[in-house]
Order: C-alpha cells, then sequence, then structure tokens
C-alpha cells in the first residue's frame, strides 16, 4: 500500500455537475437556473424566510410578552353582595350557586369576593374567599368553611396551619444550610471556640479536695524554709 495507491471508496464522491458547456448536455445556455429574474443573477440568492416582500410569517406571528405564573388557579368569582337576601340559617354550596344560576362555569372553584353586602347569619362553603369578603361575613355574623378543589372536601384550618408551619421550617433549614454551605467554601466560617481552663471548683467534694492539697504546699513550704 502507497499513497498513491489510496483512493476514497467506489460511489463515496460524485463529481459535480459542468453546466454552461453546451445545450447538447441539457445544462447550457441558462446552466439551469431559468430565464431572468433575481435568482438567475450572480449573487441573487434569497434568505429562506424571504416571502417576495410582504410581511414574512416570523413577524406576523404574535408574541408572548411578560410573565404567566404557571402556578395560578384560575376562579369561578362571586360577589357577597348577591347572597345579601338570603335568609339566616341558609348554607351555601357551589352545587346551590351552580343550581341557582349564580355561577355559570361549574368546572372552575368558586372564590367569594367582597364586593356588597354580606348576608347575616350563613354558611358559606367555597374554594377560596377574599380578604375582604372573611372580614365582612364575619362581622354579619356569618361562618364560612373552604373546600379542597376538585373533592369540595372541608379542610381543616389548624392541619393547614401546621403543614404551613412545617414547609417554614424546612425552608429556613435548607437556607441555614446553604449559608454555612457558602462560608465553608469561601473558608469564612464561625471561629471554633477555644476551651477555657477553669480553676474553679466545681462541685463542694473538688473544693475541699483542692483546699487540702493547698494546705499541703503550705506546710511543705514553710518545712523547707525552717531547715534553711
Amino acid at each position: 500500500m502507497k499513497l498513491h495507491d489510496l483512493h476514497p471508496a467506489a460511489g463515496s464522491r460524485k463529481p459535480s455537475r459542468r453546466v454552461g458547456r453546451g445545450h447538447g448536455s441539457g445544462r447550457g445556455k441558462t446552466a439551469g437556473r431559468g430565464t431572468k429574474g433575481q435568482k438567475s443573477r450572480a449573487g441573487g440568492n434569497l434568505p429562506a424566510w424571504f416571502e417576495g416582500g410582504q410581511t414574512p410569517l416570523h413577524v406576523r406571528t404574535p408574541k408572548l410578552h411578560g410573565f404567566r405564573n404557571r402556578g395560578r388557579v384560575e376562579y369561578a368569582p362571586l360577589n357577597i353582595g348577591r347572597l345579601s337576601e338570603l335568609e339566616k340559617g341558609t348554607l351555601v354550596t357551589p352545587d346551590v350557586l351552580a343550581h341557582a344560576g349564580l355561577i355559570h362555569d361549574t368546572k372552575l372553584p368558586v372564590k367569594i369576593l367582597g364586593v356588597g353586602d354580606a348576608p347575616a347569619g350563613v354558611t358559606i362553603h367555597a374554594h377560596g374567599f377574599s380578604r375582604s369578603a372573611l372580614d365582612k361575613l364575619s362581622a354579619a355574623g356569618s361562618s364560612v368553611q373552604v373546600l379542597t378543589w376538585p373533592d369540595n372536601a372541608p379542610v381543616d384550618p389548624e392541619a393547614e396551619a401546621r403543614a404551613e408551619e412545617a414547609a417554614a421550617k424546612r425552608t429556613k433549614g435548607r437556607k441555614a444550610k446553604g449559608r454555612r454551605a457558602a462560608m465553608a467554601r469561601a473558608g469564612t466560617g464561625p471561629a471554633e471556640p477555644v476551651a477555657v481552663e477553669d480553676d474553679e471548683p466545681e462541685t463542694d467534694a473538688e473544693a475541699e479536695v483542692q483546699g487540702d492539697g493547698e494546705a499541703e504546699t503550705a506546710a511543705a513550704e514553710s518545712d523547707t524554709e525552717s531547715e534553711s
């Protein structure tokens, strides 16, 4: 095997078509470009998005600007003013509201808003309440019950508060752990505590032993001075 024996595999390299070499070849004269026009000239290539001068697709397509909250919950709103004529002791549920025609989209959770006068002495079950609605209902002597969606099960406020508190503790712990890790990487962590020797006795027994030792030391020093 020598260098002049090396060649590509058969059929892997196809020679380019030779155009403009006479009309007998079928690619002569206009060389396959057609007659006249921008694309028949040298340098007449157009970008793929060009549409002849009209507004191109990527310009006339509407753009999504701003922020869209993926966790947003869409509610079927209802103002408490539409319930102001209810009698005392009435139980209001999403099914009752749908049957009365007060809400039209039954596929969405119901949220009570605080526009209007609150009914007195009624019980309202809904999936959400605005702050103003809660204040007005509480002042009117009405009670509320928050429901889950889509189960329509009652929510325990104490259990929900405990869950929120536990979540806050977990978040606080993760933040503290992250700060400690960052300080350790930067080498700016808190200094280790240095043990300080304490000569004071902690208990009465230690104090008595320490006193006997001091007395023996003083007696030995006095004997040494008398001998000298």
